[in-house]
């Protein structure tokens, strides 16, 4: 699946005063960089996500409802990646969005 330009053009709007912001494709998806560090990503079905180790920041993502990505491994396997949803009324509320960005980047750094 390929990731649509409109998509990329969101998620980077919607980042857009981060300081530094980049952006690679990789897997399919994109990674989100500010001052070349990783603090989110977009999949190919166009979900942002935040990264948010096992802290108090994956807990205050998750009382937002938002939900920790997991996958299904080859081997029928359960695995979880350090990237949670991005809250829904932060999707629309790019002043919400970067404020949750530069909290994932302060417990990144």
């Amino acid at each position: 699946m390929s990731l649509p330009e409109a998509d990329i053009a969101f998620a980077t709007e919607l980042f857009s005063t981060l300081p530094d912001l980049t952006c690679r494709r990789m897997f399919g998806g994109m990674a989100l960089y500010s001052d070349g560090t990783i603090f989110a990503l977009l999949r190919s079905d166009g979900v942002i996500l935040l990264k948010a180790q096992a802290n108090v920041f994956a807990a205050e993502l998750a009382g937002y409802g938002s939900e920790k990505w997991t996958y299904t491994r080859k081997n029928g396997a359960s695995a979880a990646m350090p990237y949670w949803t991005l809250p829904e009324a932060a999707l629309d509320d790019p002043d919400l969005a970067t404020t949750l960005a530069h909290r994932a980047l302060a417990h990144l750094r």
